[in-house]
C-alpha cells in the first residue's frame, strides 16, 4: 500500500508540473496588448491553471501522507477539472475555426473583415460600450507610432509583415485608394465610399482608424491567432493529465485493493 501511495503521489507532483504550462499560457495572452485590452481568455485560463495547481498538491500530500479524504477528493476534483478543460480547448476551437485575411494587389500585408469572424467573438466587440473601452486602449498603445519609426518609403510599407491589429488599425483599407505619405498619415481618397471604413479614418494619431471595422477584425485576427497557440498548450496539458489521471485511478485502486487484503490477512492470522 505504501508502494501505491507514493506513486500516487509522485504523479501528483507530475500534475503540479503541468499546472505551470496552463498558468503559464494565461499570463502570456495577459501580456499580449490586444488580450490585455480585451480581458476574456486570460484569466480564465489562469485560474484553470491554479486550481489544477491546488487540487494536485491536494493528491500529492494525501499520496504520501496517506490521506483517504485528499485522495478522495482529488480524484472527484481533478475528473472536474479535466472536464472544463477539454470543454474550454473544444470552445478556443470553434469560436476560432472562423476568420481569415484577405491579399489586396500589390500589398504583402492583409486586410480583414469583421463579417469573416464568428458570431460569439464579434459580439465581444461590436457593442459600442464594448469597443469604446477597447478602443482607448489600443491608442493608448506604440503599435501605430511604430510604424513610422520602421517605416519611411510606401513600397517598404507596402511590403512589410505587419500585424493584423496594425492593418486594421492603423492605416485605411486598401480599397479606399488612400495616397500614402506614412504609415499612418494619408491623404486624397479615390474612392471614399468603397467602405463606410474610409468614412471613419482619420489622420489625428489618436483617431486613425480605431473606430473602423477593420479594426476590430483586426484585433479578433490577432486573437484567432494568439488563442490558437494557447489552444495548443492546452491540449498537450489536457492529453497530460488525462494520462496521470488514470494512473492515479489505478494507483488508488490497487492501493484499497492492497488494504483489504492486509485486514483479510490480519484478520485470518488473528483467527
Amino acid at each position: 500500500m505504501a508502494l501505491s501511495n507514493n506513486v500516487i503521489g509522485c504523479i501528483n507532483f507530475v500534475a503540479m508540473l503541468l499546472s505551470i504550462p496552463v498558468i503559464g499560457a494565461g499570463i502570456w495572452l495577459a501580456m499580449e496588448t490586444d488580450n490585455s485590452c480585451v480581458k476574456i481568455l486570460q484569466w480564465p485560463v489562469i485560474i484553470l491553471g491554479v486550481l489544477i495547481l491546488v487540487v494536485a498538491l491536494a493528491g500529492f500530500i494525501g499520496g504520501f501522507w496517506r490521506i483517504p479524504t485528499l485522495l478522495i477528493f482529488y480524484l472527484i476534483a481533478m475528473l472536474i477539472l479535466i472536464v472544463l478543460l477539454a470543454c474550454l480547448v473544444v470552445f478556443i476551437y470553434m469560436v476560432t475555426i472562423r476568420g481569415s485575411g484577405h491579399m489586396e494587389p500589390s500589398r504583402a500585408y492583409l486586410e480583414y473583415h469583421l463579417d469573416d469572424y464568428s458570431g460569439w467573438l464579434r459580439r465581444r466587440v461590436q457593442s459600442s460600450y464594448k469597443w469604446d473601452r477597447i478602443r482607448s486602449c489600443l491608442s493608448s498603445t506604440t503599435m501605430c507610432a511604430q510604424l513610422n519609426q520602421s517605416y519611411r518609403m510606401a513600397q517598404d510599407f507596402f511590403n512589410a509583415p505587419i500585424s493584423p491589429l496594425q492593418s486594421g488599425c492603423c492605416k485605411p483599407p486598401t480599397q479606399c485608394g488612400y495616397t500614402f505619405v506614412n504609415p499612418t498619415y494619408w491623404i486624397s481618397p479615390i474612392n471614399n465610399v468603397a467602405d463606410m471604413d474610409c468614412l471613419q479614418w482619420n489622420n489625428d494619431q489618436t483617431q486613425l482608424c480605431y473606430s473602423c471595422d477593420s479594426c476590430k477584425a483586426g484585433l479578433l485576427a490577432n486573437l484567432k491567432k494568439e488563442w490558437r497557440r494557447a489552444d495548443i498548450v492546452l491540449l498537450i496539458t489536457l492529453v497530460g493529465l488525462i494520462w496521470v489521471y488514470l494512473i492515479g485511478c489505478c494507483a488508488f485502486r490497487n492501493a484499497k485493493t492492497e488494504e483489504i487484503f492486509r485486514k483479510y490477512k490480519q484478520g485470518y492470522a488473528d483467527t
